[in-house]
């Protein structure tokens, strides 16, 4: 494996062991002066997952890349994008951040 390749497998590692459709996770690398951009699409329904409450999962995820990064000296960011079908529009974002809290109770 090269080193180019680690970030993205961890990510795919990590991703697709807490979702429920782990087939829908994509992962995407670009490469540019700033460093490494790894874009992660998921599905709709695992979003709550993958953010986690007060985005802590996603914090973690990120900090966590960060380190595979340094270890083959490259600036790794995470940009996660809303999924098809989100609802992220004015206050639309509270109620679907509420049912996906009361989604990840159950």
């Amino acid at each position: 494996m090269s080193s180019e390749e680690s970030d993205v497998i961890f990510l795919e590692y990590v991703v697709k062991a807490l979702v429920d459709n782990p087939s829908d996770v994509k992962v995407k690398r670009d490469v540019d002066e700033m460093g490494v951009l790894v874009t992660l699409d998921v599905n709709k329904d695992d979003m709550g997952k993958v953010i986690g409450r007060s985005g802590n999962t996603a914090k973690a995820i990120r900090t966590l890349l960060r380190i595979v990064g340094m270890k083959n000296n490259a600036r790794v960011n995470l940009k996660i994008n809303e999924p098809e079908g989100g609802s992220r529009s004015g206050s639309d974002s509270a109620n679907s951040i509420d049912q996906a809290m009361e989604d990840l109770k159950s």
